[in-house]
């Protein structure tokens, strides 16, 4: 009987799990996770801290669900790779056996770099365990700073405002999410961030957090104090400046490692057997030829039902397809599919890749932009040798289905190229003209 072995429980290595199950019904399907919650929704974690979701439904399956899986899950931490003898060595010493071992570590949150970063009260958000610590917080905290860009920052802020914290943000640059949305968005999602009560401070960063004493005697986070001087007092500190693959169980191994684990087509690493899958595997991308990393849970839940077709024994090639991600930044829907951002330009407030990120949305240079842009509902598209390659829509969705259809097609958009760089043409009633009459 197969023994597959899966490090890690999020979407990839729950997808891979289901896969084995069904075309190996008698297989034996061990999943190791750090945490005692079992599977959950990790991007569920920014409604949880809205109010707007309650705990119980953060978890797509029910225990009976899991039950009729057969799966056997194992809380502990892994801790040591032993190839060799095809085992998995967990932090109490427990070793377990496998014919096939996938990957699926997941990234973490990379931890705040000044000093006072390990008072009670400084908080980053990469699990429930970490949400929760949030909301507790929020209670008695009157007043918050976030450092940090992308989507995670945000969730963050949206989350404290609405539990009635007063949310001071930290920009080190001039704008947010610098390379990936246009001067135009970032100055859209900073206003309404302002209109719901945040206070924006660009151009600053914490020098140091200072905690003082409670009346038990307990060291609590009392201030900020920035590298210019000044002094911001606060209960909360909360901080998203990235995520880093977790690849300290592969450290010390044959197996290759760049910013995360290299797989090859079929997910595998460059030891047999032993597969990788979700934010911790870099992948090839066919667009670019490069090995990317993908922060994305529809991502790790395609490469997880990829990588656990072939530890199952069933040939299957992963095709990294079009990198999307619909989310909310500041109570807009915003939809990014492709390539949207600026290789040229880093983003100060982040040091890597952040969660709901792509490596690929800043992957191809010279290209051509066209806009569409009114209050609040916009339309960016990135077109490239008379296709579409990317394209932000943020607030009304009706055409987003019409272009991730154009962009994962690769659809030759030439003859309406001059009309979508015509000034104040409508860009969604050329692209569905074009589309209505066959292109």
């Amino acid at each position: 009987m197969a023994r597959h072995l899966i490090i890690g429980m999020g979407a990839a290595g729950f997808s891979a799990a289901e896969t084995i199950r069904q075309h190996c019904p008698d297989a034996t399907i061990t999943l190791v996770t750090e945490e005692p919650y079992g599977y959950y929704s990790r991007p569920g974690l920014a409604y949880l801290l809205t109010n707007e979701l309650p705990q119980s439904q953060l978890f797509p399956r029910s225990e009976q669900e899991l039950d009729r899986l057969g799966l056997e899950r194992v809380t502990g931490r892994a801790v040591c790779l032993d190839l060799q003898a095809r085992q998995v060595v967990l932090e109490d010493g427990r070793r377990l056996s496998y014919d096939a071992l996938l990957l699926a570590t997941g990234a973490a949150a990379v931890p705040p770099p000044f000093p006072g970063a390990n008072l009670p009260g400084v908080v980053t958000l990469d699990n429930l365990d970490d949400a929760r610590r949030i909301l507790r917080l929020a209670r008695k905290a009157k007043t918050a700073v976030v450092v940090g860009g992308g989507i995670t920052a945000l969730e963050i802020v949206e989350g404290l405002r609405a539990q009635g914290v007063r949310v001071h943000y930290f920009l080190r640059r001039d704008r947010f999410w610098s390379s990936v949305l246009t001067p135009e968005e970032s100055r859209l999602i900073e206003r309404r961030l302002t209109h719901e009560g945040v206070q924006i401070h660009y151009r600053t960063e914490i020098g140091q957090i200072l905690g003082k004493k409670d009346w038990r005697g307990r060291v609590k986070v009392a201030a900020v104090e920035t590298k210019d001087g000044k002094l911001l007092r606060c209960q909360m500190v909360a901080v998203a400046i990235g995520v880093r693959p977790r690849l300290e169980l592969v450290a010390d191994t044959p197996i290759q490692t760049d910013r995360g684990i290299l797989v090859n087509e079929r997910l595998e690493t460059s030891v047999p057997g032993v597969y990788a899958a979700g934010d911790v595997a870099q992948v090839v991308d066919p667009l670019t030829g490069q090995a990317q990393l993908d922060v994305l849970w529809p991502v790790a839940v395609a490469q997880g039902r990829a990588a656990g077709a072939n530890m199952a024994g069933v040939p299957t090639v992963y095709r990294k397809g079009v990198p999307l991600n619909v989310t909310r930044l500041a109570g807009l829907v915003v939809t990014l599919i492709g390539a949207v951002g600026r290789r040229r330009e880093p983003d100060g407030d982040l040091v890597t890749i952040a969660r709901g990120d792509s490596e690929v949305w800043r992957g191809i240079p010279d290209v051509l932009v066209v806009h569409d842009e009114h209050e609040i509902n916009r339309q960016r598209l990135v077109i490239k040798d008379n296709r579409l390659v990317g394209a932000v829509i943020v607030g009304d969705q009706t055409l987003s289905p019409l272009v991730q259809r154009l962009i994962a097609e690769q659809v030759d958009i030439g003859p309406i190229l001059p009309a979508l760089q015509s000034p104040h043409v409508p860009i969604a009633e050329v692209l569905r003209h074009f589309v209505q009459n066959g292109r």
